[in-house]
């Protein structure tokens, strides 16, 4: 309780001595036992931490905060674009017009982002896609299939075997994707 005390009244002075340099900043505050308290809301603060690392695990680290940060954007485009056409594609009046539309878009992101993406490495192919199903809740594979056609998704998915890829993996942020997970939250916070 003394610690809570001793907190307030460093927060207290820091903005009294705030208050003088600004001319003033209005909080608010609580009474606990005749005396008054001020109450300022703090942003969250999220502390990552890894367990003490190799220099091999180290390393590795790295290249996955460097292709995670390369990929990111790309998954966030994904989900953007996904609500964007969502509405579209609903009001679609049959499935020959929801196609049409799909190929149009599909054409014009090749044209802005096809060359980008086909210059990524397999491992961050790999990542892109867990990192898709993380921003749409849907695999790539399921995606493909109701946008583009069962045939089409098939046809990828083979594609994306031969390269060691799965599209119908899913993302597992309490599993396999933690470190992941933690690299994304890091770079939504800006702290990477």
């Amino acid at each position: 309780m003394l610690r809570f005390y001793f907190i307030s009244l460093v927060i207290l002075f820091s903005s009294i001595s705030y208050a003088q340099e600004q001319d003033m900043i209005v909080t608010g505050g609580v009474v606990v036992d005749g005396d008054t308290i001020p109450l300022i809301q703090l942003r969250e603060v999220s502390i990552y931490s890894w367990k003490k690392l190799s220099a091999s695990e180290e390393r590795k680290l790295t290249k996955l905060m460097k292709n995670v940060k390369i990929v990111y954007p790309y998954a966030r485009l994904a989900g953007i674009k996904l609500e964007e056409y969502k509405d579209t594609l609903i009001l679609a009046p049959d499935d020959r017009t929801r196609r049409q539309i799909m190929k149009r878009v599909e054409d014009e992101l090749d044209a802005e982002y096809g060359q980008e993406l086909r210059d990524l490495t397999v491992t961050q192919g790999k990542i892109l896609i867990k990192l898709v199903d993380r921003e749409t809740g849907e695999s790539t594979y399921d995606l493909v299939a109701d946008l583009r056609g069962e045939f089409r998704a098939i046809f990828y998915q083979t594609f994306a075997r031969i390269f060691g890829l799965n599209m119908k993996i899913k993302y597992d942020p309490e599993g396999e994707d933690r470190e992941i997970e933690n690299i994304v939250r890091m770079i939504e916070s800006g702290q990477l």
